[in-house]
């Protein structure tokens, strides 16, 4: 079956321009930490936090973190998103939840085309199909071993499902729906926006970094006000694997 993806904020950092702008204030004043959240309103909230990113001084915005749960993203975007190491993820498990129809990813490029697509899916029920028929062959091998040892109905049938699914979904593709939740520090998901909003990430983890970057504009649109690939604040760093489309990405960046 194919999914969508569906990506949201489900915890952050209360006032988190604040709070950077607070531990920022701690380290260019005198002031004390009783008074660090003194005077801090929003002109000067966004005064002070415009002149650390223009100063590109962003060890304080460390300080705050958003939460992210994603759906309808493949495993193929998973093995990318975890490279991404100064975070903390939370990852559906293949082999404690058993997938009676699991859900997969279609590329666009797969998708526009009828002849592929058709192919694509069968290959996809195809995979179910072995699955079902794998975690059934496993389950009734392992129940029975499970009951010889002396276990009551009840836990060697909980046992045995377990032990089969965890083979059974070696067969699952790349392409296999999971669901994840993670956590980034603001400085991380700025790194995160420059390498995987680039035109030449792969589409899916690109599709998954705007998003984000749309959902974290609004609640700190002065700390991520620039975030983006790096074109937006300087030249293209790939040289000649340049995508060569700076001008329409930067005019589509500042729309976001």
């Amino acid at each position: 079956m194919e999914t969508k993806l569906k990506v949201k904020i489900i915890a952050h950092t209360p006032q988190p321009e604040k709070i950077v702008a607070s531990a920022a204030k701690l380290c260019y004043s005198p002031v004390g930490i009783d008074d660090i959240m003194d005077n801090l309103n929003e002109n000067n909230i966004n005064s002070f936090l415009n002149m650390l990113m223009n100063l590109g001084h962003e060890s304080p915005i460390e300080h705050i973190s958003f939460t992210f749960a994603a759906e309808g993203v493949s495993r193929t975007l998973s093995h990318q998103l975890v490279r991404h190491r100064i975070a903390s993820y939370s990852q559906q498990s293949q082999r404690y939840v058993k997938l009676e129809q699991f859900e997969y990813i279609i590329p666009p490029s797969i998708e526009e085309i009828p002849e592929a697509k058709k192919l694509f899916i069968e290959a996809m029920e195809r995979d179910q199909k072995i699955y079902n028929e794998l975690s059934h062959i496993l389950y009734n091998k392992h129940y029975e071993k499970f009951l010889k040892l002396g276990y009551d109905d009840k836990k060697a049938k909980k046992a045995a499902e377990k032990m089969a699914i965890e083979d059974a979904r070696y067969v699952f593709p790349n392409s296999c729906e999971t669901k994840i939740v993670f956590t980034m520090n603001a400085r991380s998901l700025l790194n995160f926006f420059k390498h995987r909003c680039c035109q030449r990430a792969q589409w899916e983890i690109r599709a998954l970094a705007e998003e984000m970057l749309k959902e974290v504009k609004k609640i700190a649109p002065t700390i991520f006000k620039n975030a983006g690939p790096s074109c937006l604040n300087g030249l293209c760093p790939e040289g000649a694997m340049s995508c060569g489309k700076m001008i329409e990405v930067r005019e589509r960046y500042n729309k976001l």
